[in-house]
């Protein structure tokens, strides 16, 4: 994709996460909420208007009447969107091994905190003779 020009998905982890999204009924309650609301359609509106945008999705629907280029299209979505949830299943994971590491970080200074100093039964400085 060149410089500039319009991209709605953004990386193909973006996209992975998008795909999941969409089969949460909450998270689609959610955005029906969203869409209903007259700011977004303000928004939406606004985006739509955008002449790359226009561009973009005009040479989107001619790309679609032609068979073999729409059968191409399916098929480098699908290889980004497992790409995508490759990346995304790495992303989670190490997320959840910092959070553990934090919160192992955070249980060792609890108890560093909570421990009495250790003092010696030795007087410091006497010599026994």
């Amino acid at each position: 994709m060149s410089s500039g020009q319009f991209n709605p998905f953004g990386s193909d982890m973006m996209l992975a996460q998008l795909m999941q999204d969409m089969q949460d009924p909450e998270m689609m309650r959610e955005a029906q909420t969203m869409m209903n609301d007259p700011a977004f359609q303000e928004r939406m509106k606004t985006l739509t208007d955008n002449p790359n945008f226009k561009e973009h999705m005009e040479q989107t629907t001619e790309t679609m009447k032609d068979p073999e280029k729409q059968k191409e299209m399916e098929e480098k979505m699908k290889a980004r969107v497992t790409a995508g949830q490759k990346e995304l299943e790495d992303f989670k994971k190490k997320s959840a091994e910092l959070e553990a590491e934090e919160k192992r970080k955070k249980e060792n200074a609890k108890k560093k905190k909570n421990q009495k100093p250790k003092t010696s039964s030795k007087k410091k400085g006497v010599k026994k003779v």
